[in-house]
């Protein structure tokens, strides 16, 4: 695990005073205030939306601080108490606090134990998680699948050396995105280019800027007749279903109630229904607020 939390805690102190947030500098929240960060991408973003009107509903109040930054920036930050909650995903967050740990097994039950026994010491507390999952997916143009007969990554591998790879910056450390991909498929790419969103993703590839691209198997954009997601037969990615992280000591005076809030939210969240709030976010143009909105008013 890569850390660097006085970087990490500077850095969120500045975007919590610069957001405008009830929360203006680190140290203890106001009584009653939960204060949730998301991940430096729409989907995240959207889930903390989803739970923080969860703790709403409950008689919390929240606050909700987006696109903090990767996992280096905000697990030292919820440790530290800069932040409160953090929702993430079982097999990264395992992944990232230990190598190997992401695959010990594919039973999310058995990740889920062996993440709360890995935080229990860092002050931190993992809740249930929810049926809703999404995994790192790699995308081409159907053109190309079909002309190649490609289904799967396996089937890729060989055509790699003449192709561009397009995926977010930290993509060629985790060992879900490239690293694997060189492991798990002995995979190498002629060229590998940093994409700053998962729309510019997209993009490139819908233009032709790269022919392989990094998406989320719960993107919505993948229902475009043009884009074909290849399926992993090599099972490289883990579990990956929704978990809410918390800082043990809210957890503990927030009590059942702020347990029972985000459990509910947890009990509540299917695949589809990430599918749709992706949707609402990436096709429909809402915020994540309102995406969220929108799926707790069909509750």
């Amino acid at each position: 695990m890569r850390r660097r939390p006085v970087a990490a805690l500077l850095l969120l102190a500045a975007l919590l005073c610069a957001c405008g947030s009830p929360v203006a500098e680190p140290g203890p929240p106001p009584e009653g205030v939960v204060r949730i960060a998301s991940y430096d991408f729409a989907e995240n973003q959207t889930l903390a939306e989803v739970y923080a009107e969860g703790l709403r509903r409950a008689g919390f109040e929240v606050a909700v601080q987006h696109g903090i930054g990767t996992r280096e920036v905000v697990f030292p930050a919820l440790e530290q108490g800069v932040v409160d909650v953090v929702v993430d995903y079982l097999g990264a967050a395992s992944e990232f606090l230990q190598a190997g740990a992401g695959t010990s097994s594919h039973d999310p039950a058995v990740l889920r134990d062996g993440l709360a026994a890995t935080l229990a010491p860092r002050g931190l507390t993992v809740l249930a998680a929810a049926e809703a999952e999404d995994q790192n997916g790699f995308v081409v143009l159907t053109d190309l699948a079909v002309r190649h007969g490609m289904t799967t990554l396996s089937q890729l591998a060989g055509l790699a050396p003449q192709l561009v790879f397009g995926g977010p910056p930290e993509c060629t450390e985790r060992r879900f995105c490239l690293p694997g991909l060189r492991e798990v498929y002995g995979m190498e790419f002629a060229a590998v280019r940093s994409m700053p969103s998962r729309s510019a993703t997209v993009e490139a590839l819908l233009t032709g800027q790269v022919d392989v691209g990094m998406l989320e198997t719960t993107d919505a954009r993948l229902t475009d007749a043009s884009l074909y997601l290849l399926r992993d037969d090599r099972s490289l990615q883990p579990r990956e279903n929704v978990v809410p992280l918390v800082r043990t000591e809210l957890a503990d005076d927030g009590g059942e109630p702020l347990r029972a809030a985000l459990d509910a939210v947890s009990a509540q969240l299917t695949t589809i229904d990430l599918i749709g709030l992706n949707r609402s976010v990436a096709v429909d143009g809402r915020t994540p607020a309102e995406a969220a909105a929108r799926w707790w008013d069909g509750r």
